[in-house]
Formats: structure tokens, C-alpha cells, sequence
């Protein structure tokens, strides 16, 4: 893990994040096991409540388990679970503004899809 803090949001809360991308992306998979608290608290100097707080929220949201005395593990159906939620949060939240957005620049769906290809015209 490769992790840049931002001064805006809790630690906490942007490891948390870097462990669901890492699950979105699929360099953690189901069964695939967390590194340690300690292991990441002394990667990253940070204080090992703030990664076990992290990993906790993870483990209340089901996407993670604690097996006790060997450590935390991804859970089956972990990433299909976290896809079908980001989707969701995305058409509700992000979608709208974005369309707001096209609609105000004038944009239609050809010259969307040509930008995607290289070059706006």
C-alpha cells in the first residue's frame, strides 16, 4: 500500500478506503488476509488505534472478519457487495452533479464518447 495522507479527512477513514479500493481493484480478494494492525501502523507511523479503527469499521460493514489470534480476512462476496454499493452511491450522488455538468458545457453523448477516444471536437 502506497498511501499519500490528505489533511481533509480522518486517517481512519482514508485507510479504510485504500483497503476497499484495494478490494474493488482485486489485489485483495475473498479469503486474502489483512496485514497486520501493527505491520501497517509501523509501514505508515501511525497509531495502531487509528488502524484498528479502520479495520473495525471494515469488519462492521461485513467486508471484512477477525479470525481471533491469526488476524483479519477479506470476506467472501466482500467485492461484489462494495461494487454493487459504490454503483449505487455513484448514480445517486456523483451521477447527478455530473450530468448537471454536461448538460451546462453543452456536451453530447458522440462528442463524450470521441473525447474518451483522444480528441474533443
Amino acid at each position: 500500500m502506497t498511501i499519500g495522507w490528505n489533511d481533509n479527512t480522518p486517517i481512519y477513514r482514508q485507510l479504510k478506503e485504500k483497503v476497499i479500493g484495494m478490494m474493488l481493484d482485486g489485489a485483495l480478494k475473498a479469503g486474502d488476509a489483512l496485514p497486520s494492525v501493527r505491520q501497517v501502523a509501523a509501514e505508515y507511523q501511525l497509531n495502531p488505534i487509528t488502524v484498528s479503527r479502520a479495520y473495525q469499521e471494515l469488519v462492521d460493514e461485513e467486508l471484512v472478519e477477525k479470525r481471533r489470534g491469526i488476524g483479519m480476512y477479506v470476506t467472501e462476496g466482500a467485492s461484489e457487495k462494495l461494487l454493487a454499493s459504490e454503483r449505487e452511491r455513484f448514480m445517486r450522488e456523483e451521477w447527478p452533479a455530473m450530468l448537471e455538468r454536461i448538460r451546462r458545457l453543452g456536451l453530447d453523448l458522440d462528442q463524450l464518447l470521441r473525447a474518451q477516444d483522444g480528441g474533443l471536437s
